[in-house]
């Protein structure tokens, strides 16, 4: 058999037998077939076809609120201004729907809100109200200005205080006497004795002490006081003692407001007036010490009370003796004297009773011959308060 011979490539341009695969060698040129395809490289993904997690987009811009809607809405529920936010709310509408921004409700709401507060305010001017409504606020922004320490205000002045029943006083307002005032500044003074706090039982017992003192010179014609009339104070809390502030005011004031002065003392007073009130108040003092337990439960006390009464007696008697009084109270005051003489007898016997027998005997007596009957005259004459102020208790006035 013969050797068979390997089948020859066809010539160029002539296509190969059929079932003829020819066999390419090293350096084969490929067939049409072999023709890289519309892929760049293995492993890439194809043109124009994105890969596992697609492009990257930029996320859209986000949504603001239109500051003119939050003005418009501020401005309707403040009701300062309330055609401002009705102006405010009708541009920023305008702007929302244009630029694409939030807070439309906000303007809406500010808009509605500020049409009603035009509303009320065209039927205040209308009706008057309103202007009623700006002068009394205007009065009360006056009035809180004008709010003061009570500390700080100088002997003479009254004043107002509007912070009835709290606790602390805020501030006071100082008006004219002449006017309705709550209390009226007698004095004030300076605590020294603490480096610390001393706490507000000890700054009321020093103001109580002083400013009762006080008020004692400061109103000698005690005959001109009303009944509730007492002595105020006013100490620094904890907070302003911390502060530095050291100093307790004092004052005269009742439950009810009263108007005119109360002050009757040495820069008021006539000489004879002083002269005389100086040496009969001190009884009327001695008088008001009188013990609350009877004699039955506590004698000496009683009899010690008594004692200091007509020490009190005899040093307004000796006082008054030593005057040369003007004219028109010459004769009033020899009938005062005289009834001075018979109180100091009676008030002697009550300082001098063995048992409560005795010092239930002699007491009636003893205050019909207190000063109050036969002053009277001589007030008249000197021009001072005759009639004694209604006092409640078992005896009466002093």
């Amino acid at each position: 058999m013969e050797p068979t011979q390997p089948p020859q490539p066809p010539e160029p341009g002539t296509s190969a037998a059929p079932g003829a695969y020819p066999t390419p060698g090293p350096h084969a040129a490929p067939g049409a077939y072999a023709a890289p395809g519309p892929y760049t490289s293995p492993g890439m993904p194809y043109a124009g076809v994105p890969g596992p997690y697609g492009p990257y987009v930029p996320p859209p811009p986000a949504i603001t609120t239109n500051g003119l809607a939050i003005g418009s809405l501020v401005s309707g529920i403040v009701c300062c201004l309330p055609p401002l936010g009705l102006v405010l709310g009708i541009f920023s509408l305008r702007q929302i729907k244009k630029r694409g921004q939030g807070g439309k409700g906000l303007a809406i709401a500010g808009t509605v809100l500020s049409s009603i507060s035009t509303l009320l305010v065209l039927v205040g001017l209308i009706s008057g109200q309103l202007q009623v409504a700006v002068r009394e606020f205007g009065e009360g922004m006056r009035e809180a200005a004008s709010a003061r320490s009570p500390v700080e205000l100088r002997t003479g002045e009254c004043f107002v205080d509007d912070s009835s029943g709290d606790r602390y006083t805020r501030g006071v307002r100082v008006v004219d006497c002449a006017a309705s005032h709550d209390g009226e500044i007698t004095g004030r003074f300076e605590v020294t004795a603490f480096d610390r706090w001393p706490g507000e039982k000890e700054l009321e017992r020093i103001g109580e002490e002083r400013c009762d003192a006080m008020a004692a010179a400061y109103a000698m014609d005690t005959w001109s006081l009303d009944a509730d009339v007492m002595s105020l104070y006013y100490f620094p809390d904890r907070a302003s003692w911390r502060g530095g502030e050291r100093r307790i005011a004092c004052g005269l004031g009742g439950e009810r407001r009263t108007k005119g002065s109360l002050r009757s003392d040495r820069t008021t007073l006539t000489p004879d007036q002083l002269a005389f009130l100086t040496q009969v108040n001190p009884v009327e003092d001695a008088v008001y010490q009188e013990p609350e337990d009877d004699p039955e439960d506590d004698l000496e006390a009683n009899r010690a009370w008594a004692a200091d009464v007509r020490a009190a007696v005899d040093s307004a008697r000796s006082g008054l003796k030593d005057r040369v009084w003007e004219k028109e109270a010459r004769a009033p005051m020899g009938a005062y004297l005289a009834t001075l003489d018979a109180a100091s007898k009676q008030w002697a016997k009550l300082a001098e009773a063995k048992n409560a027998g005795t010092f239930w005997k002699e007491y009636d007596r003893a205050w019909e011959l207190l000063p109050e009957g036969g002053s009277a005259g001589v007030r008249k004459a000197l021009d001072l308060t005759d009639t004694p102020p209604a006092v409640p208790g078992e005896h009466g006035s002093a």
